[in-house]
This record gives structure tokens, sequence and C-alpha cells, in this order.
């Protein structure tokens, strides 16, 4: 079925356009409270980042899901992953953000999880998009539902995210500073990090409503390497505007990505005896984490770029830790979704175990040199299957001589082909992903 409303992390766009409109928000409110409750009250939890936004949102939501006879119960800021763990330990039928995650505050979304903790099955985002098709019709008066405010939920969620790593963990001695991105964690990660005993300096934790991800956060990491080198920090933490990214920065001011934190939590697990299954990364993990990882006998298996299929890897095969680059880490034997503060955690578990500097563990895995061009093309899909540019790529991985990778992925919401080129020698790299972009350019153009 071709979805109208949903992408592939639930609904997004410009404030005031398209879907993102009270009107529109209303209505899903509605929609999901008819799908979900069944005819029968039922209760959904709502939370949302710190944009000026979310009030206006939350407010349509509420109002569709009392037409549709649904208790709401609103969590305030709270990130994404923080969600979905109170719609689990509230026994509520589904959760609600508000939330663009890394985007500026002008841009706002709707994703959903489901009574356990996960993103909603395909077959009731479909049954949702159905339910919108049909006239807004409300419950009768006395089965209207009701809104509640849950007061203590930042400090259960913090509790919870304590209780990712052993009881007797101390980071007593840790110098540590954390970027908030001016979003949801503001309230919760500096204080997770203070009761287990860092010294901990924030940057990132006023927001206002419009300075979310604002020059601050995972997608602007310069801003924490900065931070770090001028309190002579022993790391720094950087989160991105929902809480569900981490990016770190050693006391060298250079970053750890989702790749490198993804091996640190990857040889934690298998000093527990844990880690069972091979470790899930997307077509973008570098060739030097699968390297790093086969040394140790672990092994990385590939989904394509996006959470929800790294997630469905993981179910199938039975394993429990996967991630992106970007810093989307999925822990699955700690909780159900990427979580950047309980990745963190076990991050500095491991170095506070191990006795050792987040600098030398990111010497472990010596990355290849990656490139990527967006190449502007109307029919990306198309072009991608040319023989003539199937071709070119056999050529480029000849020359890269079985030490590197050629990718061509189309965009799934721009009119680009990426073409991504890996190996080690960077000069060679280059050279061939222009080539390959050039030669994408002569094919679209005729």
């Amino acid at each position: 079925m071709a979805r109208r409303y949903f992408g592939t992390d639930g609904i997004r766009g410009r404030v005031g356009e398209g879907y993102i409109t009270p009107e529109f928000v209303l209505r899903l409110g509605w929609a999901v409270g008819r799908v979900l409750g069944g005819g029968s009250r039922g209760k959904v939890v709502i939370g949302k980042d710190t944009r000026i936004s979310g009030y206006m949102l939350e407010s349509a939501l509420e109002s569709g899901l009392a037409a549709a006879g649904m208790d709401t119960y609103l969590l305030g800021p709270m990130p994404t992953p923080g969600i979905a763990y109170l719609t689990r330990t509230l026994h509520a039928d589904a959760g609600i953000v508000i939330s663009a995650s890394h985007n500026p505050y002008n841009d706002n979304g709707i994703k959903f999880f489901s009574a356990d903790g996960y993103k909603l099955p395909d077959e009731v985002e479909e049954a949702i998009e159905a339910q919108l098709d049909e006239p807004l019709v409300t419950v009768d008066g006395a089965s209207l539902g009701k809104a509640y405010r849950v007061q203590d939920a930042a400090g259960r969620y913090i509790e919870f995210c304590k209780s990712s790593i052993p009881w007797d963990s101390s980071f007593r001695g840790l110098r540590i500073v954390i970027d908030c991105a001016n979003g949801a964690t503001y309230h919760i990660a500096p204080y997770v990090f203070r009761e287990l005993g860092a010294e901990v300096i924030t940057i990132g934790d006023e927001p206002n409503g419009l300075n979310i991800n604002k020059g601050v956060g995972s997608t602007y990491v310069a801003t924490l390497g900065k931070a770090v080198l001028e309190h002579k920090a022993d790391l720094g933490i950087a989160l991105d505007g929902d809480g569900d990214r981490l990016i770190m920065v050693d006391h060298l001011g250079r970053e750890v990505d989702g790749d490198r934190i993804l091996y640190i939590i990857a040889i934690s697990r298998l000093a527990d005896g844990g880690g069972k299954g091979a470790v899930v990364g997307t077509q973008m993990t570098n060739l030097g984490l699968e390297h790093a990882l086969e040394a140790k006998g672990i092994g990385l298996e590939r989904t394509k770029v996006g959470d929800r299929y790294i997630m469905e890897r993981l179910k199938q095969t039975g394993g429990v830790l996967g991630g992106e680059p970007s810093g989307h880490i999925i822990c699955l034997d700690r909780t159900t979704t990427g979580d950047g503060v309980i990745s963190a955690l076990q991050v500095l578990h491991e170095l506070a175990r191990g006795g050792v500097k987040l600098a030398e563990m990111r010497e472990e895995v010596v990355m290849y040199p990656q490139l990527l061009v967006n190449v502007p093309v109307a029919a990306a899909a198309e072009v991608a299957k040319h023989p003539r540019l199937e071709e070119a790529v056999v050529q480029a991985e000849r020359e890269l001589a079985g030490k590197g990778r050629v990718l061509l992925r189309p965009s799934g919401t721009e009119p680009l082909l990426r073409v991504m080129v890996e190996g080690e020698a960077r000069d060679l790299v280059e050279r061939l992903a222009q080539r390959l972009a050039e030669k994408v350019k002569s094919l679209a153009s005729g």
C-alpha cells in the first residue's frame, strides 16, 4: 500500500504546511484513537521536544484523541526513547512523540510507539491512513477522553537510564561536557551523569523554543569539541534534539562517531559474555568498523540506511546491538529504540571498567576514507541501474582491489543519487567518486 502521510519515521514537515497543521494533527489524533481504541476507552502518552510548535500540536492531538474517546497522559518535554519507555511502564495503548529530531525549530513531526515501546507496525500505520479518509465523528459526551499530566516523567526515565548499567558503576573523577542541543534531554542527561558521580558541564541546555539544534548538538560537534578543550574535560557527549542520537568527543576534541561508539559497546558486551548475534550496521557503516569487529571475532551485517531496517534485522537474527554512523545506536538488551543517554552510559561504563580513555578506544577502529557525493538527478533509481553506470562501478571496484566499496543509493526524499566510495587511499577515493558522479550527470542529461 502506497503511503500518503507516513514516511520512514512518522510524519514530518515544516510547521504550518502540508500535514504539520493543527487541522490535520487533530484529525490524526482522532484517527489514531479510533484505530487503537477500537471503540473502547484507552490511553495514549504524548511527549515532545522543546520546539515552540510542540504546544500547538500537543493540544491538537489531545483534542483529536479525546474526540475518539481516548485518555491522554501528557509527559511534557521528554526524549523520544523516554516516551517509548513510559509507554510501556504506564501500560498505554500507544506513545506519541512530537519532534523533528535533529531538524531546525521550524520543522516538526509526529511519530508513534506501540504498547511494547517499538515503532508502530506497517499495518497499523496503514489502518490510521485509511481512518483519516473517514468523517470525524465524536463519541458521546460521557465517553470523551480526559487529559492527565504525568508529574514525575523525568525522574522515572532518569532512574531507568541509570539501571542500564551495573548498580555499582561510578564515574567519579570524570569531567564530562554534555551538549543537550537545547532539546528534550536538557533536564535529563545532566542529572543522570551527575548522579553517577561525574563532574558535568552542560552546554545547549537553555531551550527557548527556537534554538533547538541551532549550532549545538550531535550535528554540530565542533561546538562540543571546543568546550571539551576549554574545560579540559575527559570527554564530551553530544545528543540531538530528541535525544535518540549520540556523538562523542575525546579529550583531544576529536569526534567519535556512531561507528566507533558501536564498536566500544560491542566490545563491552563481549567482555560481559553477551552480545549474541552479529552487530547490525547499514550500507554507510565504515569498513574500518567491520574490520575492527572481525579482529575481535564479531560479525557485522548491513541493512539499508534507517534505524527501522536495523531494528528489523536485529529481530530477525536475535541480535541486540546495531547502529548508524550518525549516532543512532540501538541496544536491544537495554531498551526498545535508539537512546543517546543509554548508549553514552554503555560507553562510559566500559571506559571506567577498563581504566582507559575514550581516545585510546577510538584508535582501535581505523576508519577508511569515505566520500559521499550527492548528484541531482530526476530519475535516480533508473539511472542507478543504467548498464554504462554499472560498468563504471565495476571498473571502480576493480581499482579499489578489494580494499574498498562503491555504493549508489537513490535518495528517498530528494531527487538525488548518492554516490559513495570508500577505500584505503584518500586520493583514489576522491578520484573515483568524482568520476562516478560525472558519469551519473552525463547519463542523466541524455
